[in-house]
């Protein structure tokens, strides 16, 4: 069986209350304004995570031509989508923060600052020298513009997309088992430990954590991996207490950021790495439908494991998507070799898509 292939960070899933709403400002300070799909169904097949019963949802998925993942934002349309019962601090298990990057972090910060967006620090630097800032949303989702050196495409956004995200785990090792041996981020920037000053704002911050800043030592393979280019997982373990679960006693699509998800090839030898791995597949829409899954605009397949703590991660293989929808130019990724990537010339068409 040929090996799996993995392009990068598709995109963060975001549960918000009004998806409308929450797009409009993500495209504005974010410039997540190219939507790949946008569609109303019933979210048939996650049953393991909203309570054993499909739930009608409407969702975006949307990007930045600068490069990066997307962010699918998500809102439930059945039922009141819930936030956590505390304020998630640093070290508590789940997705914390997602990682935005930027070519010029000073003039991003000075735009969200004049825009008035809640910036929760001044610019800091992070233990390799990186320079960064967050900022909150208007859902209490917590964003890291940081330093980048790779991207894509132009666009008018003082940022990129996402270039990966901060994760709080229970224990490091065990998190890598997954991390780094199935999902490649096996270069260590930094490890360290301590009550660190680029993190004074954050909930939580005045306690002792470890953190490791991983990234991936081989270029990504495939169709999206120049578009999504180099990202970066950050695991972050509190010292001093005892975390809690982000989403304990919610549902996936809940408020918040709902799972970190990978572009991926191959999907029969992914399962069976996980498999083996320790980490199963918890939702195959392939076992599940005998086929593709149809997204209106876009189809391919989808799987969801834990890491070891509980937290999503999703897979998607990409069969189909729209590069013009104006145009009916819709791209069949079947027909093409899965190692190389898009020409860039095609994917930049995707501006003709672009919402202000």
């Amino acid at each position: 069986m040929e090996k799996k292939i993995i392009s990068g960070i598709q995109q963060i899933g975001i549960g918000i209350p009004n998806v409308h709403q929450a797009w409009a400002w993500y495209r504005e300070y974010f410039g997540m304004d190219i939507p790949i799909f946008e569609e109303a169904a019933e979210a048939e097949l996650m049953l393991p995570y909203t309570g054993g019963e499909p739930r009608s949802r409407h969702a975006i998925l949307a990007v930045n031509l600068q490069g990066g993942g997307g962010f699918e934002i998500w809102q439930y349309t059945s039922r009141v989508p819930v936030g956590p019962e505390f304020e998630p601090q640093l070290g508590d298990l789940g997705i914390f923060i997602t990682r935005i990057k930027s070519d010029d972090v000073e003039a991003a910060y000075e735009f969200m600052k004049e825009k008035g967006a809640e910036i929760l620090s001044g610019i800091q630097t992070d233990p390799s020298g990186n320079t960064h800032f967050f900022v909150k949303d208007p859902y209490q989702n917590i964003f890291q513009v940081i330093g980048h050196d790779t991207f894509f495409g132009k666009s008018p956004s003082k940022t990129g997309g996402p270039a990966g995200c901060m994760i709080g785990v229970s224990d490091i090792e065990k998190a890598r088992k997954l991390y780094t041996d199935i999902l490649g981020y096996d270069l260590v920037v930094y490890d360290e430990e301590g009550v660190f000053d680029d993190f004074a704002n954050l909930p939580g911050s005045s306690q002792k954590v470890r953190r490791v800043l991983l990234t991936h030592s081989q270029p990504r393979e495939g169709a999206f991996s120049r578009l999504i280019g180099p990202t970066y997982l950050e695991l972050v373990v509190g010292l001093e207490r005892t975390p809690k679960k982000i989403f304990q006693d919610r549902f996936w699509g809940d408020l918040g950021f709902i799972h970190l998800c990978f572009d991926i090839v191959n999907m029969e030898a992914l399962k069976q790495e996980c498999e083996e791995a320790g980490f199963p597949f918890t939702v195959d829409s392939t076992a599940a439908l005998g086929g593709d899954f149809d997204m209106g605009e876009a189809s391919g397949n989808f799987s969801y494991i834990e890491d070891p703590d509980g937290t999503l991660i999703e897979f998607v293989e990409t069969l189909k998507m729209p590069i013009a929808k104006k145009l009916g130019w819709y791209l069949d990724l079947k027909k093409r070799d899965p190692k190389k990537p898009l020409p860039d010339w095609m994917l930049k068409a995707l501006r003709i898509n672009r919402v202000k």
